[in-house]
């Protein structure tokens, strides 16, 4: 599964909510063999990777 928002804030960085959402999210689908392949942050001209920030 993939997970993305927006933040209409315009501002890209992940918040500590983000972070923990994703985070608990990663282990409920793994209780049901789901696997969280990414997690995208966007705004009007930037788009932050999870994955590349290290935090999946």
């Amino acid at each position: 599964m993939i997970f993305a928002h927006n933040h209409p804030s315009r501002v890209v960085k992940q918040s500590s909510a983000d972070e923990m959402i994703t985070q608990e999210l990663k282990k409920a689908l793994a209780l049901v063999d789901v696997r969280v392949l990414g997690h995208f942050i966007m705004t009007g001209n930037e788009t932050r990777s999870f994955i590349e920030a290290g935090l999946l």
